[in-house]
């Protein structure tokens, strides 16, 4: 009990044709089956167009303020 066999499978089948009719279950495969190829050559698609990541290396410049106290202000040195 719990899982479907072979005749369970068949009974709904039968029920989904004679409910949608064959036209309209065969564009819904039709449609799905398209849907799948696209993502995947989509995918397939977007794993080779990116480089690896060490070629994706940016310059960095680092500004530095010359305006910096050498000292802490008296209020702050306190515990």
């Amino acid at each position: 009990m719990g899982s479907f066999s072979a005749l369970h499978w068949v009974i709904v089948l039968v029920a989904v044709v004679l409910i949608f009719g064959t036209k309209k279950v065969t564009s819904i495969g039709s449609d799905l089956g398209d849907a799948l190829k696209g993502f995947k050559d989509g995918m397939r698609d977007k794993t080779n167009d990116v480089p690896p990541l060490a070629s994706q290396q940016v310059p960095i410049e680092l500004h530095v303020s010359h305006d910096i106290p050498t000292t802490l202000p008296a209020s702050s040195t306190q515990w």
